[in-house]
């Protein structure tokens, strides 16, 4: 019985919405690699993050407040939604204005942060993180273990190790690159909810379009 309870308490914690924004351990930086996303989901959505020429790689999916075990999301907060505008000038980064606008929302409510702030924050993690530039340069598919994409991210960033970051398959495609940072962007050792190596050793990577 103290066994299902305390899985129950986990799922909930894990699951729950709706926090008093600002109260977080530390952020999870997640970039997603667009031409894997475009191809599960973005095509069928005809986002234009996906349209031919576009040239998105990694883009930011978002910057998420994180709690050792689990995470908050949809907080309550006193802070004003984002304008268009505002969350127009992240589409260079996140591939839409529209994925910002979401990722406020579930996520940046829950930083404590005003929404300029938020996505201030944001754009400073994501150039922060250095993207592997031998991605770029694929011109074929290619299949290849997710380890050997942690370890360009590892190679790339002085001072990454492997507990400050995570990488994530969907449907045997490379989905996303996931980095633990403090509430001060530097790496942390990621919690035990984050860490979930994908552990296929032929995933899906697509090249740039």
């Amino acid at each position: 019985m103290r066994t299902i309870l305390a899985l129950l308490l986990m799922t909930r914690v894990a699951m729950a919405e709706g926090e008093r924004a600002g109260d977080f351990d530390y952020y999870v930086l997640s970039l997603s690699w667009s031409p894997n996303w475009c191809a599960l989901e973005g095509d069928a959505r005809q986002s234009p993050q996906c349209d031919d020429g576009q040239g998105f790689g990694w883009v930011l999916h978002g910057l998420w407040p994180q709690y050792e075990a689990g995470w908050p999301s949809y907080c309550r907060t006193v802070e004003r939604d984002p304008s268009r505008a505002q969350t127009g000038e992240m589409a260079d980064i996140m591939g839409t204005s529209g994925a910002a606008w979401y990722q406020w929302k579930k996520h940046g409510r829950c930083s404590g942060l005003s929404a300029p702030d938020y996505l201030e924050l944001a754009r400073r993690a994501y150039g922060a993180v250095v993207r592997p530039a031998v991605f770029r340069k694929l011109t074929n598919p290619v299949r290849l273990p997710a380890r050997v994409v942690e370890d360009a991210f590892v190679s790339a960033n002085p001072g990454m190790v492997r507990k400050n970051i995570t990488i994530t398959c969907k449907q045997g495609r490379i989905q996303e690159a996931r980095i633990c940072l403090t509430k001060n962007l530097k790496l942390r050792k990621c919690g035990t909810k984050v860490i979930r190596d994908c552990s296929i050793s032929d995933a899906f990577f697509a090249p740039m379009r």
